[in-house]
């Protein structure tokens, strides 16, 4: 149940639709290591109801209490330096459950204000390092959202990229050096009408969510009503789906533990990368995302192996925006994906 204080939020099951983008966001989730979502659609679709809704869906998670990254108590690659030097001189650790971060990158946000800064006038008056953490830290083990990512400064979306790669942001002033985790899973949105994003920015997300505006008629007066419904008694409506949203929070919990044991066999990783190949994607991110997402999706449905049917749902959303654009090319990305890979795998 949601807490009395807090701004409610439309319940995930309760969105209609779009299953792309929820399926997406739900792999993500599954395994952070597919590497985020680009969501590209109309105004008004629903894009950012629905990222906070995945992240008010989540399971709490464990973290150190107090330390300004959220680290994890046991696991190294999620605890920040100074965790790991209380560990090493048997400090007991203070442990507590905080909701997943949620943390929204506003578009005029300054490097400073993203990773952080070091107080240099401390560190040469006091020789201690202090670090005001940014945005990267809060976001550490949760969800970065950045709305119209494609409006973003080219050199804010690489240092995102390259932290939700990496997991670590590193921050260097005048000779010092601070490094904290920085894992998240990165979701960006944007409208095409306003620009793509560079297609070397655009390869790095893993997953390339396409959302258009319903046209059916009767799924739009749905859509209206249950918002309406929200808007009017959002308790009400949050009670209504509560069974639905506990579901998938277990089935998702549950995905996330079983991921580690999932089997791809050689034959099918194979022809992921003939699709690969076929489709000339540069590099070896679309194979490595591909295999990532099919097995997130085989943990999601609770099956121990991926089946051909498992990689033909994720194929386009895994590799659409890593094709070459081709401006006399009249054959939408998703639909070169879908022939490629029946080509591929009907053999």
């Amino acid at each position: 149940m949601q807490n009395q204080n807090t701004r409610p939020v439309f319940p995930f099951t309760a969105i209609v639709g779009q299953e792309e983008m929820k399926l997406a966001l739900i792999l993500n989730v599954i395994d952070p290591r597919i590497g985020g979502v680009m969501i590209m659609g109309d105004r008004g679709t629903g894009k950012s109801t629905t990222i906070r809704a995945i992240a008010d869906l989540l399971p709490e998670i464990e973290v150190v209490k107090d330390d300004l990254f959220n680290s994890h108590p046991v696991e190294s690659e999620l605890m920040s330096d100074e965790v790991k030097k209380k560990l090493q001189d048997n400090i007991n650790l203070e442990k507590t459950f905080i909701k997943v971060p949620m943390i929204d990158l506003p578009l005029g946000a300054t490097e400073d204000r993203v990773c952080g800064t070091i107080d240099i006038e401390k560190a040469l008056t006091e020789g201690v390092k202090s670090f005001e953490p940014g945005l990267l830290a809060k976001a550490n083990r949760g969800i970065l959202y950045v709305d119209e990512v494609n409006l973003l400064d080219d050199h804010l979306v690489d240092i995102l990229l390259d932290s939700a790669a990496s997991g670590w942001n590193t921050v260097e002033r005048e000779g010092i050096s601070i490094r904290h985790p920085a894992r998240f899973v990165l979701v960006g949105s944007g409208n095409p009408e306003e620009g793509e994003l560079r297609p070397q920015l655009l390869d790095r997300f893993g997953m390339h969510a396409e959302i258009r505006t319903v046209k059916e008629p009767e799924l739009r007066v749905k859509i209206v009503e249950q918002r309406t419904n929200f808007d009017l008694n959002p308790s009400k409506c949050i009670e209504e789906y509560e069974e639905q949203q506990q579901e998938l929070k277990a089935k998702i919990r549950e995905a996330q533990n079983r991921l580690s044991s999932i089997k791809i066999d050689y034959d099918n990783r194979v022809k992921i990368s003939q699709v690969c190949s076929e489709l000339d994607v540069d590099g070896l991110r679309g194979d490595i995302v591909t295999n990532r997402a099919a097995k997130a999706l085989a943990a999601f449905e609770g099956k121990n192996s991926v089946t051909v049917e498992h990689i033909k749902k994720i194929a386009t959303l895994c590799l659409r925006h890593r094709l070459r654009k081709d401006p006399l090319e009249s054959i939408d990305s998703g639909d070169k994906v879908s022939k490629v890979f029946n080509q591929i795998f009907s053999t």
